[in-house]
């Protein structure tokens, strides 16, 4: 049985029924794994959405300062950020009223989650993208 915030149909649904994802904490250092997985989700179909408080243009797509500041709707918040900086950018992505949140593997912040499932956002947390098109 997969604990709440690996929710096999929310997993499904966020990589299969999402086409923009904001990837936070990415930058343009391709040995980053942020970097990493933003070229898998580009290679899927996804659109990617740097934010950063930088704001570079990454593989090709804009940056943003924060996720306030991105002008068109979210599918996915994806965060790369460490466990207890996580929950800033759930409640962002409440805020702008993103389709969904995914922290990154080892990224866990149960009270963000507990947040989250109050208003009804789905969220993952503590996987990857490239792991979960793995194990289907």
């Amino acid at each position: 049985m997969a604990v709440a915030w690996q929710d096999p149909g929310v997993i499904r649904r966020m990589l299969d029924g999402s086409e923009t994802w904001a990837v936070v904490g990415l930058s343009g250092d391709p040995s980053r794994t942020s970097y990493e997985i933003a070229s898998l989700l580009q290679s899927r179909g996804k659109r990617i959405v740097p934010v950063h408080p930088d704001a570079p243009t990454v593989l090709g797509e804009q940056g943003y300062a924060r996720l306030a500041d991105v002008p068109f709707d979210l599918d996915v918040v994806d965060v790369f950020r460490r466990s207890e900086a996580a929950g800033q950018f759930v409640d962002e992505a409440i805020e702008v009223g993103a389709g969904g949140v995914w922290l990154q593997l080892g990224v866990i912040d149960h009270d963000a989650f507990a947040r989250a499932q109050a208003v009804g956002l789905p969220m993952v947390m503590d996987t990857c993208p490239a792991i979960q098109w793995r194990l289907r």
